[in-house]
């Protein structure tokens, strides 16, 4: 199985990675092979991924493209989405995700997206996707703005915090909508201080931001085995 998070995100931070400029992001197909091949070898060591995560989610190790076992009950979607909303203050302060601003599977990523991405580079410093390690505590040191969504089942972790860098690649999945996982986040990245713009792009809803130097992206699709697939990002 391919780190779907890093197979997502290889038209924009590989392209920052590998010197690109905001004129480069028009053409996403742009990213050095070689780079993205590195990138995925040294994620995909298969360690054993074991133990719980912030979000005290199962974390599972297979390497398979099953879909886990999930529990969708209405009571467990229940207990997530008002867990979800406590952290956040309340339902109350729960607010939607901006309207979606579509685009086509071949347009160039928007300024937002290919900001966020590129807070993953230095200038004149580490590329720290290349620095990037596979491993399951990597779930649990998300910034606090971006926890895990409450009772999600991660799949695949990987981070690193050589050098100047502080990238986290996060893959989960859980029974609750996607409007209201994207509400989650929106939320939450709106009271951290970051800006949030949303785009539907080649199937996936996307939601990414920047705050000074730090930066999110989210990926998220609702699948047809009635689960949410979110790769979460963060940079800084």
């Amino acid at each position: 199985m391919k780190f779907r998070p890093l197979a997502a995100l290889a038209p924009v931070v590989l392209l920052a990675a590998c010197g690109g400029n905001a004129d480069d992001a028009q053409d996403a197909d742009a990213v050095d092979p070689a780079s993205e091949q590195a990138l995925n070898d040294g994620l995909m060591s298969d360690p054993d991924l074991a133990g719980q995560n912030e979000a005290n989610a199962a974390l599972s190790g297979t390497g398979s493209q099953a879909i886990p076992e999930i529990d969708k009950s209405p009571r467990a979607v229940e207990a997530a989405r008002n867990r979800a909303a406590q952290m956040v203050g309340g339902s109350s302060n729960l607010k939607a995700a901006p309207a979606a601003k579509q685009l086509a599977a071949n347009a160039p990523d928007t300024a937002a997206m290919v900001a966020a991405a590129r807070a993953a580079v230095k200038p004149d410093g580490p590329n720290c996707a290349a620095s990037a390690e596979y491993g399951s505590a990597w779930a649990a040191k998300l910034p606090t703005a971006f926890p895990v969504y409450p009772r999600g089942n991660t799949q695949e972790a990987a981070g690193t915090d050589e050098g100047d860098c502080a990238l986290r690649i996060v893959s989960f999945y859980t029974p609750v909508a996607l409007d209201d996982v994207l509400s989650f986040y929106s939320t939450r990245a709106r009271d951290a201080g970051f800006n949030v713009e949303h785009t539907v792009k080649d199937g996936d809803n996307i939601l990414s931001g920047t705050k000074g130097q730090s930066a999110y992206v989210i990926y998220g699709r609702r699948l047809d085995q009635g689960v949410t697939q979110i790769d979460l990002v963060t940079s800084n």
